[in-house]
């Protein structure tokens, strides 16, 4: 009696062990939230993309401009959701454009004129939060 009793317990503790490693198994086959950024020009006009599925990222960037000014270009196809942020500093240290793109605010592409700032290495950051989507960015020194 007691052989049965122990191999019922084993059956059990065996089953309750399958179940839970297959739950285990089943949360880590989920795709992690990602964001990216990357860059594809440099030089005098500087660009890149924004990509993700869901997660966020903030990076930043140096850029000569030998200019006060720079024209920006920014846009974004998000198909879930998510926020696309472009800010730039002169390189004094000076905001010269805090500007962002939201899945279902506003337009989804924005183009400009940057603030004047001092001319030298400015610093761009792109904020991409809970973004979904892709997009680009591209900047060139202003006249």
């Amino acid at each position: 009696m007691n052989f049965i009793k122990t191999t019922k317990r084993s059956i059990y503790s065996l089953l309750i062990l399958g179940i839970l490693t297959m739950a285990f198994a089943a949360c880590s086959d989920e795709e992690e939230a990602t964001a990216s950024v990357s860059i594809n020009s440099v030089g005098s006009d500087f660009g890149g993309d924004v990509v993700g599925n869901g997660g966020s990222t903030t990076q930043s960037f140096t850029w000569n401009n030998p200019l006060a000014t720079a024209d920006y270009n920014m846009d974004i196809t998000a198909v879930a959701g998510g926020n696309f942020q472009l800010t730039i500093t002169d390189s004094d240290g000076a905001t010269v454009l805090n500007q962002s793109l939201t899945k279902g605010q506003g337009d989804d592409s924005r183009s400009g004129v940057t603030e004047i700032g001092s001319s030298g290495n400015w610093t761009i950051t792109i904020t991409l939060t809970n973004f979904a989507g892709d997009g680009s960015f591209s900047l060139s020194p202003g006249n």
